[in-house]
């Protein structure tokens, strides 16, 4: 690992279907999103690049019940693209934003030594990502503040699940 700390913003999954007019609406997604947009906002202050990352489903599995390649739902939010024009988008179809992508390459490309992860689903994308295998070699971090999930409980849950794992802070004392 590098000796100078170079950190990305990860963003995971803030898809339309996640929202009140999508096909899966989660809890708190009006705060969490605004959370992220100020996340973005000090990341793009502190030369911190942003990488979306966007879940797209398996055709070839049926068609799943949400995030279907070229629907609306499965597009990244349009708050998020507008608050992030140029960050890298990486697509996959596993919880796990490392399996079968290129994010690693990404990561490697950017000189990447430290995540600092959001998104949706708390108990899904965003822990089976922090806890992947893969990132087991970057320093990792959760901003319990810019993620969501189901229901207040489901969330709580998961933080404290990855928690032994995981630092979880706040956003401001990351960015």
């Amino acid at each position: 690992m590098n000796s100078k700390s170079h950190k990305a913003l990860i963003v995971i999954d803030l898809q339309n279907d996640y929202f009140p007019e999508g096909k899966f609406p989660l809890w708190n997604t009006e705060q969490t999103l605004a959370n992220i947009e100020v996340a973005i906002a000090k990341a793009h202050e502190q030369n911190i690049p942003v990488i979306n990352v966007q879940h797209i489903a398996n055709s070839e599995m049926g068609i799943a019940p949400f995030f279907n390649k070229d629907s609306s739902g499965a597009d990244i939010h349009p708050q998020i693209l507008k608050a992030a024009p140029d960050a890298r988008i990486i697509i996959k179809e596993f919880a796990d934003s490392f399996e079968k992508t290129n994010f690693e390459k990404t990561l490697k490309e950017l000189d990447i030594n430290e995540l600092l992860i959001c998104g949706m689903m708390t108990q899904n994308c965003v822990t089976h990502t922090a806890i992947s295998k893969k990132a087991e070699s970057y320093k990792v971090s959760i901003l319990v503040d810019c993620c969501t999930s189901v229901d207040e409980m489901i969330h709580n849950i998961a933080l404290h699940a990855v928690s032994t794992r995981v630092p979880l802070l706040p956003a401001e004392q990351l960015l």
